[in-house]
């Protein structure tokens, strides 16, 4: 390994993203349990499963934002886990995120909030990314709204805001925490309509973390599901409807965990009566 450079170079010409053995504690207890990714370029991946698996923890590692215990992860041919901040904020001005709740700051137009990464990262004009910051708001059909605060859109609009904001800098690779989490049907189903949008337009990388079962089977060229900080499947939407492991079954059947199917053994497990 050399200045973060990965040993196998045809690997990284191959994929966007590469994560070896990726192990993550929260105080005793093991987050990520030897987590083994390959994304291709190009290709959106969905993380999919209940909460608490792990799946936002992964997301976290993928951008920087946490360090693991042990293990790597490869983007752009570095391993960002050994990188100092300087050289990581540099990774990341080819990533864009969108957050759970949009993460809007609320005191800006929408204008301000997509054009802020521009005129961070940037030198260039003003003219320049107040056209560009047109562009990418009409590219999520919110042309028009650029002089609205976040306070006065609805919550499709502000996911829709954020995801301009993350498309900002043009990124190379692209990730989404739960962008459907808060939204009636319809409205996620926009979102997941915008998602593919992106994927015909740009044919970028995508990783979208996600519980959502119908948006999943949707968006995904290939989905890798976590249980317990595990991998424990990996495939197409195809190949993970067929897979015989119980718990895939179970989450994608919707099937409770069989200590609380019985009405009474919970009913003495919560109150410590027979019933």
């Amino acid at each position: 390994m050399d200045n973060g450079q990965h040993k196998n170079e045809a690997e990284l010409n191959e994929y966007a993203i590469v994560v070896e053995n990726l192990i993550t504690y929260f105080d005793e207890r093991r987050i990520l349990d030897d987590i083994n990714v390959r994304v291709r370029k190009g290709e959106v991946l969905v993380v999919l499963g209940g909460s608490g698996c792990g799946k936002t923890t992964l997301l976290r590692h993928l951008i920087g934002l946490l360090r693991p215990k042990s293990g790597h992860i490869y983007i752009k041919g570095q391993d960002i886990t050994q990188l100092e901040e300087e050289a990581l904020n540099e990774i990341r001005k080819k990533m864009g995120m969108l957050f759970q709740g949009a993460a809007l700051f609320n005191s800006m137009t929408l204008g301000d909030n997509v054009a802020l990464p521009l005129r961070e990262h940037t030198k260039l004009a003003e003219p320049t990314i107040k056209i560009m910051t047109r562009i990418k708001l009409g590219l999520v059909g919110l042309a028009g709204f650029g002089d609205f605060k976040p306070a006065q859109l609805s919550g499709g609009m502000k996911k829709r805001a954020g995801l301009a904001r993350a498309l900002a800098m043009d990124p190379e690779i692209l990730f989404f925490d739960e962008p459907s989490a808060g939204l009636d049907p319809i409205i996620a189903a926009e979102i997941d309509e915008l998602i593919l949008k992106l994927k015909r337009a740009f044919h970028m990388t995508m990783v979208i973390v996600t519980h959502e079962l119908a948006s999943a089977f949707l968006v995904a060229d290939r989905i890798l599901m976590l249980d317990a900080g595990q991998v424990i499947a990996t495939g197409t939407p195809g190949d993970l409807k067929s897979n015989p492991n119980p718990r895939v079954q179970q989450f994608l059947n919707r099937e409770p965990n069989a200590e609380v199917q019985d009405d009474e053994k919970y009913l003495r497990l919560i109150t410590g009566k027979d019933v």
